[in-house]
């Protein structure tokens, strides 16, 4: 359930510049990212939000007008974060290595991502999963742009003979869903792998599958 919303007082002070309420509104997507990885989005209130952003309790609705909508913002920032990681792995990969490379180099830095930061594998894939049909929609066109970047690299590999011509979208599908299961399952159980190594059994995968060569 909502908790009830309410406005802060005279003795609140609000940012008054775009860049302080830029700032201030980073301060509580870091303080919500905290909180709901520690506690789920369920048992997270924005009272708890508040207290570890150092905040007041009303200050928050300044921002943001409910806690589905900073959950929902926060996802929005996540997803477009992963995505410029993979981008610039891809622009600084050499052109002339192996023809495989930027397929690699996507995984991997997806892994090294997710590695990073645990408590966005905890919010992608045990609390988004969690709330049903009011996220689902959101958190579809938040892997639409993943899949979309994938999907790309898929597309280009096929086209150089590097992988066969199956439907690159399918394909894309199919490697998100493995990195994101695997990545959530590191975070239940160490498996003491570095990311690098878990990223090229990943793409020796799908490149090679499982029969002996």
């Amino acid at each position: 359930m909502e908790e009830p919303r309410s406005r802060p007082g005279r003795g609140v002070r609000r940012a008054l510049s775009e860049q302080d309420k830029e700032e201030r509104r980073a301060e509580i997507l870091a303080a919500a990212k905290k909180v709901f990885a520690r506690k789920g989005y369920h048992a997270t209130t924005i009272a708890e939000i508040a207290k570890t952003a150092k905040l007041s309790y009303g200050s928050i609705y300044w921002y943001f007008d409910s806690k589905d909508a900073l959950f929902h913002e926060l996802m929005e920032s996540e997803g477009q974060a992963l995505r410029r990681h993979v981008t610039e792995a891809l622009t600084t990969t050499p052109t002339d290595g192996a023809p495989d490379a930027p397929f690699r180099a996507a995984v991997r830095t997806t892994f090294e991502f997710f590695e990073s930061d645990r408590a966005l594998v905890k919010l992608l894939f045990r609390d988004s999963y969690s709330l049903g049909d009011r996220f689902e929609k959101h958190l579809f066109g938040i892997y639409e742009g993943f899949i979309g970047d994938i999907e790309q690299i898929v597309a280009d590999a096929a086209e150089r003979g590097i992988v066969a011509d199956y439907p690159p979208r399918m394909v894309a599908f199919s490697v998100a869903a493995l990195v994101g299961q695997i990545a959530h399952r590191r975070v239940v159980t160490d498996d003491g792998l570095p990311a690098a190594v878990v990223a090229d059994f990943v793409v020796s995968l799908l490149l090679n599958g499982l029969l002996p060569r």
